[in-house]
């Protein structure tokens, strides 16, 4: 009798400590994984929630601004927009320019700055974004084709293809 009870709780133990080793090697793999789809849905309800449209543009060489609107209910960090990408030239020949902090931009720069800021360092919903261009890039007269894509770290875009005013 004693014997089975021995046997019985050798078994009983094995049990414990393989159930242990279980829950030690699928815990982290299902915490991470966890992890992964709760980033991923912050993600995309970010880019759901983020949101622009081009409003206007206006383009005479070597200068062009773009003013952008924020329609979204998303705040835009101005963090996120000095990473932006924009991208910028004639069409089909157009290049990704680099960002000037110093809100003077000089050839192939860009810079930014957001109109009706509250000055909370957020492009806020309903404010408009003032992009600055200086691009040798841009033709000498009336009626060439521009293109212009902004990117936010997001992987939110918004384009346009507009000509250039004299």
């Amino acid at each position: 009798m004693s014997s089975e009870t021995f046997a019985t709780a050798i078994f009983l133990i094995t049990a414990i400590v393989a159930a242990a080793v279980l829950v030690n090697a699928f815990f982290p793999v299902i915490y991470q994984a966890t992890s992964t789809f709760s980033d991923s849905s912050q993600s995309a309800d970010e880019r759901m929630r983020t949101e622009i449209k081009i409003i206007n543009t206006f383009a005479v060489s070597p200068d062009a601004k773009i003013w952008i609107k924020n329609i979204g209910s998303a705040r835009v960090p101005k963090s996120n927009l000095d990473m932006s990408d924009v991208f910028f030239g004639e069409e089909g020949d157009y290049d990704i320019l680099i960002f000037d902090p110093d809100g003077t931009p000089a050839d192939g720069e860009w810079s930014y700055s957001v109109i009706e800021s509250t000055e909370n360092n957020y492009w806020d919903q309903r404010e408009t974004l003032e992009i600055e261009i200086n691009s040798a890039s841009i033709p000498a007269g009336e009626g060439n084709y521009l293109y212009f894509q902004l990117a936010l770290p997001n992987g939110v875009t918004v384009s346009r293809t507009y000509t250039t005013s004299g």
